[in-house]
């Protein structure tokens, strides 16, 4: 059955994902900062653990930003062909390397307006590599679990990320903001998956309205 229990304070649902989880990193690996660019642009549509078996492969093949810039496409899409939409990904992988030399020295960009111009670049992208590599937090990064939790949690009837992600932000001290993102990403992966739940072992369970037994 289910109880029935109002919408959880962000706070207290953070404190308990804090505890459950500790410190938090992102599961994409990478060395350089633009590697976790390309990383976050094969992960759409793809699961992280796939895109850490491509990379280190696909890194040494095209160690720099230039080699990816003048590399023929399809030496590209050889190398991401099972992270899935490989065409697109090796057209926005080439044209990220090239914007990035070509406008801003290659050098990540540091705001959001410039981010989200790189190809490849949506909010989620730009809202990771900001968070993770300068500390900048402009934004609520919205994935697919991220998406169903807030729904579960009952903190958005949105469906639409963008519109998710301003509601979170509403809601949600910015200092918090990139942790609780990724606790809600660990936590959709570990307890409450898009068809099965774990709901007596969740940490959220004494919280959640969407708790069922």
């Amino acid at each position: 059955m289910k109880r029935s229990k109002k919408t959880p304070k962000i706070t207290e649902v953070y404190r308990l994902l804090e505890a459950e989880f500790g410190v938090v990193e992102t599961p994409l690996t990478f060395s350089i900062p633009y590697e976790l660019a390309i990383a976050v642009i094969l992960s759409a549509q793809c699961t992280d653990e796939r895109v850490n078996q491509v990379t280190p492969e696909l890194f040494l093949a095209f160690p720099t930003l230039e080699s990816f810039a003048k590399a023929p496409l399809s030496a590209i899409e050889t190398k991401i062909f099972s992270t899935g939409f490989y065409k697109n990904k090796a057209k926005s992988i080439q044209g990220f390397a090239r914007m990035v030399l070509s406008e801003f020295g290659g050098e990540l960009p540091k705001t959001m307006e410039e981010a989200i111009r790189l190809p490849g670049f949506g909010r989620k992208t730009a809202n990771v590599v900001l968070a993770e590599i300068y500390g900048v937090v402009e934004g609520f990064v919205v994935d697919t679990h991220v998406k169903r939790l807030t729904k579960r949690l009952g903190f958005t009837k949105k469906t639409d990320p963008i519109q998710i992600e301003r509601e979170m932000m509403k809601i949600t001290p910015k200092e918090i903001c990139r942790n609780l993102s990724l606790y809600l990403i660990f936590l959709g992966r570990k307890y409450c998956q898009a068809r099965r739940t774990f709901c007596s072992d969740c940490p959220l369970s004494s919280l959640c309205p969407s708790y069922s037994e």
